[in-house]
């Protein structure tokens, strides 16, 4: 009987731990003052209208690149408009990436915190 009371005391000590640290998290952001807050989101949509931006400029030039093509070479040479597509490509991947999750993968603060939380 007494072994069940200091089983159940330490899954309540745990779950009070988890639920402490839940609630620091949400202190955290909440003594975040709105000025801190409004920066980070406007730095998120100036990164997203940019990525909008650059898919614009790589379709139109790409849709050009491709008719210079067909019109100076025809359909039966070599395609090489790939090679701009794919450089071009994999930089607006990477533009598309950091947009829309780079703030939650790459993020030095989450890092930090980790590394923060393992030192306790």
């Amino acid at each position: 009987m007494r072994s069940i009371i200091i089983y159940k005391s330490k899954v309540k000590s745990e779950k009070s731990k988890k639920d402490q640290k839940i609630t620091d998290k949400k202190i955290k952001l909440n003594k975040m003052n709105n000025e801190q807050r409004d920066e980070q989101l406007w730095q998120i949509a100036k990164a997203r209208a940019g990525f909008k931006w650059g898919l614009f400029s790589y379709l139109i030039v790409n849709a050009f690149l491709i008719g210079v093509w067909f019109f100076t070479s025809g359909i039966d040479s070599y395609f090489w408009p790939i090679w701009v597509m794919l450089g071009w490509g994999v930089g607006l991947a990477f533009q598309y990436f950091q947009a829309y999750h780079g703030t939650k993968f790459l993020s030095a603060a989450e890092e930090y915190e980790k590394l923060k939380g393992e030192e306790k």
